[in-house]
């Protein structure tokens, strides 16, 4: 729920003159609702405490978008000194993440066995889930991220700068905006950071790089000279030195070869590579970052954690180390994978990671408590984080909104769709953008919209519509403007979107046994008998329909994706709480079973299998279970099992 709204300037007035000034390049229709929204201020929402990994609380895991996390830092009067963002790159593109099936630790086979199902072909165990849609406007995109700029700026210190990693679909207009937020003498350097092509580019050179806009915020901004370890570990190739070394040359033959150099004469190749030592002299770094220790990762590595837009730690600990110091606070608003986070905890500063994803929050809370970071998770309650993602949401409102149908006849600019009415005929149904932050607010500027744009562009026989909210400006208020301002005979109704969604959201069906171990204090197992999830099986019951469809028309056999009746293969992590009956989350008892299927004990990796139980040392008050698509169900553990299982053994 919204709490209030919080100015991006500290001493913002009303009318603000920067608020009329903008220079952007782009003068497009939807200015008028950036204007109001930048005068507004940025939406601060309730959050709540999800989890607290280790003891302090001084780094943070926020899951919302970037707009609503700023909003929530200013009210904390938390600055932070340096940021880098990856943020989506109007590229069309949509991206999505590849799950896969866990080994089941129910069924009993040799090693051999377990090692073959691991090596089985990815076609076979995993299938894909969609994590976000990068398909935008180009005018929405760019007013999207005036906002989400101005308002990361709004918590940056005076001595913080900013790393913005775009590519060519969009970095030259982001540009302007940058050149206007942070000013064109704030700007420090646009950076290439290239990358490995094979084969050539189809009518064009290949596109193989990105570009990092680097801005300060002021003149005192931080950065480390290159002396301080920021020199290339592999620098270029034309600085190769070559001198003659004679130590490895046998000494019956020293004489002949010091003649044969003196003479420029040929010497034999078995002498060549002992002779001529190549090594590289310091080459200090500049705006062209390629083929050095800042490469991109590829499948196979150890920092890959299979998220489709994961950048290399070595991109990160380069501009980390040049633009912060120890302790400083770095911040990444499109956090994806956490690389910036966890950089930032190996090079002593602390962090903040935002992602609207909850896939984002699992693998960067999965990857910092490996490396024993300290950190809380909170969740910004804005009504989008009830399913995986705001695409998935988007998607879902289709099946959940009764009678929604897809109308070719509406505009989808507007219109999600229609539902038909016996007495009304054909009810327009407005829902709001999830993927932008700005139109999930239903204030003046959005029902003026509708009032002078969209229902006069309707069929004269539509008598009614109906608008979907997650947050409203003020209800009354708007039923007000809109009594007054409805100039047509199309009857406008207003319903809470959060309502309707929180009625669909189902956890995943969870058996277990719990059983103390000995008398003496050694402790508690719990074995997961069952696990069912209706979510999950979906996506498989798609996936095999969609290559079964294949099969018919390509004829390629393929394996479908089959469960187990106790359908433990759907397991990516047991998590036992042992502290609180309620609220925050504490591990205090965990196990995490990897894409190949090897499990992590509280944070240790390990090349075991998991055996179908977890233990604990004190009594577990609740089970926490997260599916390998990520969704993650939290059920009370039964005292009165525990009692009838100990009745049963005496």
């Amino acid at each position: 729920m919204m709490i209030k709204y919080i100015p991006y300037f500290k001493d913002t007035i009303q009318g603000q003159a920067i608020l009329d000034n903008r220079v952007c390049a782009l003068k497009c229709q939807s200015n008028d609702r950036l204007k109001d929204n930048l005068r507004r201020g940025m939406p601060l929402y309730e959050t709540q405490k999800l989890e607290q990994v280790g003891d302090r609380n001084e780094n943070l895991l926020i899951r919302g978008e970037c707009l609503s996390a700023c909003a929530y830092l200013r009210d904390k009067g938390i600055e932070v000194d340096l940021v880098y963002i990856d943020p989506p790159f109007a590229s069309g593109a949509d991206y999505a993440k590849k799950v896969y099936l866990r080994r089941n630790p129910k069924i009993t086979q040799m090693m051999e066995e377990a090692e073959s199902q691991i090596k089985m072909s990815k076609e076979c165990k995993s299938f894909e889930e969609k994590m976000y849609g990068d398909i935008w406007n180009k005018e929405d995109y760019l007013n999207w991220m005036y906002e989400n700029l101005l308002a990361i700026k709004s918590v940056m210190s005076k001595n913080a700068s900013i790393y913005v990693h775009l590519d060519w679909h969009i970095g030259h207009y982001v540009k302007i905006l940058l050149d206007e937020i942070f000013g064109e003498d704030n700007f420090v350097n646009e950076i290439v950071w290239g990358y490995r092509i094979q084969g050539v580019g189809k009518g064009c050179w290949g596109r193989k790089h990105d570009t990092i806009f680097f801005y300060k915020k002021s003149n005192a901004y931080i950065f480390n000279p290159e002396k301080e370890n920021v020199i290339y570990t592999c620098p270029f190739m034309d600085t190769k030195v070559r001198s003659p070394d004679l130590s490895k040359i046998p000494d019956k033959e020293k004489a002949k070869i010091i003649q044969q150099i003196k003479e420029n004469k040929p010497i034999k190749d078995k002498y060549k590579k002992l002779l001529f030592n190549e090594y590289y002299t310091n080459v200090f770094v500049r705006d062209v970052w390629d083929c050095d220790d800042t490469r991109p990762i590829i499948s196979g590595s150890t920092e890959y954690l299979d998220y489709k837009t994961q950048k290399p730690e070595g991109l990160l600990k380069r501009i980390i180390k040049a633009s912060s110091n120890e302790n400083m606070i770095v911040a990444d608003f499109f956090g994806g994978s956490g690389v910036a986070a966890a950089v930032a905890h190996k090079l002593k500063r602390k962090f903040i990671h935002v992602d609207v994803g909850i896939n984002s929050i699992q693998i960067t809370r999965d990857r910092l408590k490996e490396l024993k970071a300290d950190f809380e998770i909170m969740e910004v309650q804005d009504g989008i984080s009830l399913f995986r993602n705001p695409i998935q949401t988007m998607d879902k409102l289709k099946s959940v909104i009764y009678g929604l149908t897809d109308n070719d006849k509406l505009d989808k600019t507007y219109w999600l769709g229609s539902i038909h009415d016996s007495q009304l005929g054909v009810i327009p149904v407005y829902v709001p953008n999830l993927l932008d932050s700005a139109s999930r607010i239903f204030d003046k500027v959005t029902t003026d919209t509708i009032l002078r744009k969209a229902i006069p562009k309707l069929n004269n026989e539509i008598k009614k519509v109906i608008c979907y909210y997650v947050e409203i400006s003020d209800k009354k208020e708007i039923e007000n403007f809109i009594k007054d301002d409805n100039n047509t005979l199309v009857k406008i109704e207003l319903r809470d979107l959060k309502e309707l969604l929180d009625s669909v959201i189902e956890s995943d069906y969870i058996e277990y046994e719990l059983k103390e171990l000995s008398e003496n204090g050694a402790g508690f197992e719990l074995s997961i008998t069952q696990f069912m999830s209706d979510r999950v099986m979906t996506k498989i019951k798609e996936y095999n329909g969609r290559k079964e469809v294949q099969r018919l028309k390509n004829g390629k056999e393929f394996t479908p994706l089959m469960i187990s009746e106790s359908g433990l293969e759907l397991i990516e992590l047991i998590s036992l709480d042992c502290t609180n009956k309620r609220g925050e989350w504490k591990s205090d008892s965990e196990v995490k079973i990897d894409r190949k299927s090897f499990v992590t004990y509280n944070g240790v990796k390990t090349r075991e299998f998991w055996n179908g139980k977890i233990t604990c040392e004190t009594k577990p008050l609740r089970l926490k279970v997260r599916n390998i698509c990520g969704d993650e169900s939290i059920i009370a553990i039964n005292s009165k099992m525990l009692q009838e299982h100990l009745m049963d053994s005496l």
